[in-house]
Order: C-alpha cells, then sequence, then structure tokens
C-alpha cells in the first residue's frame, strides 16, 4: 500500500466543479428538486434535467447523490442522532463511511447534500482495494467513535466486493489499538440489514430512508479533520 492513490479522481473536476460551473449545477439542482418534490422519479427526472442543461455524466451522478425531495429530507433529519448514547452500539456502512474519507484524504471532491451527508463520486461497481489512505480512514472512525464513548461499533462489508474479507482484516487489526469493541461482518445484503435498525452510520440515501435512526458521522469527522474542504455544496439550494 506505498503507492499514493487518489480515490475517486477524475482530471476534468476542476473545470466540472468550478465556480462557474457550480452555478450552472445549482441551477439544474434547484430543477430536479422541483421535479421530485411533485413525484417524479429520480432517474427520469435527472435525465431530463442533464439533458436540458448539457450536463456530463459525472454532474449528473453528482445531482442525483445531492439532490433530494422536500419530504425525503426533512424524513432524514427527524432520524438524525446529533450524538450517540453512552454505551451504546453503531452499525457501520463500511464501503460506504471509508470510501468516502479516502476520497476526502486524497483531496478528490466531495458532495455536500441536501440532506446533509457528505458523499463521493468515487463509484465502487464491485471492486475495491486497500490504498495509501485506507488505514487513517479507518483510524478517524474509530477515534471518533471512542471520543463519543461508543461501546460497541459493528462494520458491515458487502461480500459481492473484491477484497472485503482484506478490509475486514485491517479494520480489526487497527482496533486493537482503541477501548471500543468492534466486530466487522462480511456480507451479502448490507443495504438490507442496516435498513431495519438504529443507530446506523452511512450516507447511502436508501439505508438513510428505510432505518430507525442514523448519524452523520464522516461530517463531524471532516468538519473536525479537513475544516474548509472544497466540497461542492448542494445543501442551501
Amino acid at each position: 500500500m506505498s503507492k499514493i492513490v487518489k480515490r475517486g479522481y477524475a482530471p476534468n473536476d476542476e473545470r466540472e466543479f468550478n465556480q462557474e460551473s457550480m452555478k450552472i449545477l445549482h441551477g439544474a439542482g434547484n430543477d430536479l428538486r422541483y421535479l421530485l418534490n411533485r413525484g417524479y422519479d429520480i432517474k427520469g427526472a435527472s435525465t431530463f434535467v442533464g439533458n436540458h442543461y448539457q450536463l456530463s455524466e459525472r454532474q449528473r451522478l453528482a445531482l442525483v447523490r445531492a439532490v433530494s425531495s422536500d419530504d425525503h429530507i426533512q424524513k432524514r433529519k427527524e432520524k438524525e442522532l446529533k450524538s450517540f448514547l453512552p454505551e451504546s452500539t453503531v452499525h457501520i456502512d463500511g464501503f460506504n463511511t471509508i470510501i468516502t474519507l479516502e476520497v476526502a484524504l486524497s483531496g478528490t471532491i466531495l458532495l455536500k447534500a441536501q440532506d446533509g451527508t457528505i458523499r463521493d463520486l468515487a463509484g465502487l461497481r464491485g471492486t475495491y482495494r486497500l490504498i495509501d489512505k485506507t488505514d487513517t480512514a479507518i483510524t478517524w472512525i474509530l477515534s471518533r467513535l471512542e471520543q463519543e464513548n461508543v461501546a460497541k461499533a459493528v462494520f458491515y462489508l458487502d461480500s459481492p466486493v473484491s477484497n472485503s474479507g482484506r478490509l475486514k482484516q485491517r479494520i480489526l487489526e487497527l482496533s486493537k489499538a482503541f477501548s471500543l469493541e468492534v466486530q466487522a461482518e462480511v456480507i451479502h445484503n448490507v443495504d438490507t440489514v442496516l435498513s431495519s435498525l438504529d443507530h446506523v452510520i452511512t450516507a447511502d440515501a436508501i439505508i438513510l430512508d428505510k432505518c430507525r435512526s442514523w448519524s452523520n458521522l464522516n461530517r463531524r469527522i471532516l468538519e473536525e479533520a479537513l475544516g474548509g474542504y472544497p466540497y461542492a455544496d448542494f445543501e442551501e439550494l
């Protein structure tokens, strides 16, 4: 893992998410939000808006990941935990959480979504490998959980994704330096399992809509560790 890797980097990001491009994306985001608020399907609505504004595929993906209907945003915020109860057990969407932190450590574009979560554009597509940022990302998570007096953390990793077993072992190895109990589970249906739980740590919109409660942990970590990170900001649309 000595090679320096920029997780999620795309060479056109500086142009596609610069100040002028963000003005266009904010206009497109407002239009997409309007359609979602009126019941339009995200796929069809984002295609229509993306074609109208002549957006690139990566810009379209940014809109889909950052923009939601007002109803979904409200319901997610009602279930958001601002802090954990002492000695609680948390359930972590492993790849979702770790990859976003790896992207941040790589200096690659991140999205500040309307619901307040931080999302990336890395795109897993069934393949993953540990990089030079992985250990730091895991350590950030465990350190923050320890600070918040969490008793137990369970990482859930998707078994169909390559190197999920290696990531599990690395999580367990690094966890030995911390006081909280840590488990790592490699399972086939992470989204389904997390959707039925509380104290979930994820930014996945589908899980946020279904789980009983969730924590915006990555945002707290990044605000503390990186401060003024240059997000593509859609939060105040």
